[in-house]
């Protein structure tokens, strides 16, 4: 006969849990779950669609943390060396004038872009 204090465990209703973490969705479109599949079936495992997407949102995140900020020398030094590229490929048949314009606007680039640059340094960081 059980004892008055042992209680009774009874089963719980449904499915049992797969996992610990919680389940997250998300829509994406058509054409890239072709793309997601291909990667999967690359990989020495073949993992399942689930198990690619995981992976490929660590390979993602991984990046970004890897991805040092720019910093001020960094980008005057690349200057200077697109500068010097630049005047190693000019067309010389052009006035100094032109040469320096043309070579401002290579260096500077477009305007929507550093106005993204701008932007997008100081949000990254």
């Amino acid at each position: 006969m059980a004892k008055p204090t042992d209680k009774v465990v009874r089963k719980k209703r449904g499915r049992p849990a797969t996992g610990k973490e919680p389940m997250m969705s998300f829509r994406m479109a058509d054409d890239r779950r072709p793309a997601v599949d291909e990667w999967a079936a690359k990989q020495p495992d073949k993992p399942k669609r689930s198990e690619a997407l995981r992976r490929l949102v660590e390979k993602g995140l991984r990046l970004v943390q890897l991805r040092k900020p720019h910093n001020i020398k960094t980008a005057a030094k690349a200057t200077k060396m697109a500068g010097s590229t630049i005047d190693q490929l000019e067309d010389r048949s052009a006035s100094a004038e032109v040469r320096e314009k043309r070579k401002r606007r290579l260096l500077k680039g477009p305007r929507e872009f550093r106005n993204l640059r701008s932007k997008g340094s100081a949000t990254e960081r």
